[in-house]
């Protein structure tokens, strides 16, 4: 057995009404040197059984509490739309409590902080027009709206990962981050367009850009290696920079 630790621990965190499901197969395609974790949120995925939580907060807290003693390597947080959200803050938590900091965070399909519009209630629409809401985003596989048996399991998780995004507020006066920060954007996402991504740049000491890719919301999701590629070089940027600091 190989006992040679990682040379990166990479945590990804899904989107609303998601799980590890979509990312199953990035592992493979990420270097074999890299630790890669599937995070799921209570409710959902492996955590299934498990109370779902509806504040950002607190599922941040939850999801610290469970990776910290996995903090033991350098690590990474990459995060899809609520994802990126709860990477920021678990990233906001680890230095504000003095835990090991991650090299790299990668957020992507979310908007800069400052620029998130307050008083939209997508978790409050009528069924009809959340299934259209939904579909329109893409991500959400379409036996989902075709059985209604499966669509009255996803229905309450999805509205409460809505909840969660929308009632969050960015907490003002909160300086950046000291870590290195890419922001990966859909070309198309109207949600999160690549002009409502940029401004992610004030929320990092270590911002390395902006990177945007053909499509919608759920860009990579029939092809994620232009995605996997980029984060392999952002986070090994990042990584090598932390090593050569550490070694000076």
């Amino acid at each position: 057995m190989d006992s040679t630790p990682p040379a990166l621990r990479l945590f990804v965190l899904h989107h609303a009404g998601g799980s590890h499901v979509l990312y199953r197969h990035w592992p493979a395609g990420l270097p074999d040197t890299w630790d890669v974790r599937l995070l799921d949120a209570p409710g959902h995925g492996f955590l299934l059984d498990q109370p779902q939580i509806a504040d950002a907060g607190l599922l941040a807290d939850f999801l610290l509490r469970h990776i910290e003693p996995e903090l033991n390597r350098p690590y990474a947080l990459f995060g899809h739309s609520m994802g990126a959200l709860l990477a920021y803050e678990i990233t906001r938590r680890a230095v504000g409590r003095g835990l090991p900091w991650p090299v790299w965070v990668g957020v992507s399909a979310r908007p800069a902080p400052q620029l998130v519009v307050p008083g939209r209630r997508y978790h409050a629409l009528p069924g009809g027009e959340l299934r259209d809401r939904l579909k329109d985003l893409g991500g959400t596989p379409d036996s989902v709206f075709d059985d209604p048996g499966l669509w009255d399991l996803f229905e309450p998780v999805i509205r409460g990962d809505l909840r969660l995004v929308e009632t969050w507020r960015h907490t003002a006066g909160a300086g950046p981050l000291p870590v290195a920060l890419s922001a990966y954007a859909g070309a198309e996402d109207r949600h999160a367009s690549p002009a409502r991504m940029a401004g992610w740049d004030e929320h990092s000491e270590h911002f390395l850009g902006l990177r945007s890719f053909d499509g919608g919301h759920f860009y990579f999701q029939d092809d994620p290696r232009p995605l996997l590629r980029r984060i392999e070089q952002d986070a090994t940027t990042a990584l090598d920079a932390v090593t050569v600091t550490r070694s000076s």
